[in-house]
């Protein structure tokens, strides 16, 4: 669990990232979930935008993808979410 200290230095540091990833009209899928979980390994932290024509909505994306990679949803802001997992082999981020 990632305290409120640790979640706005996240989000502060989310904010000059680019989105890397779309969430679709095709939702969460099997490839989605392993393509996220790749990227959160390699930066930890991704910032990814849920289009309008996802049926899940932003928080409910955001949660669920956070359910299936084990990461934490630092924050849902507009159409974007932003998550992090700390890397298993390269650890970047110093919390």
């Amino acid at each position: 669990m990632l305290t409120s200290k640790q979640r706005a230095k996240l989000r502060s540091m989310a904010s000059t990232m680019d989105t890397i990833m779309q969430i679709g009209k095709s939702g969460i899928t099997d490839a989605l979930v392993k393509t996220v979980s790749d990227a959160l390994e390699a930066r930890e932290l991704i910032k990814l935008r849920v289009l309008e024509n996802c049926d899940l909505g932003v928080r409910g994306a955001a949660e669920e993808l956070a359910a299936r990679t084990g990461a934490e949803m630092v924050a849902v802001i507009g159409t974007k979410c932003i998550l992090y997992r700390e890397s298993e082999t390269k650890k970047k981020i110093e919390l």
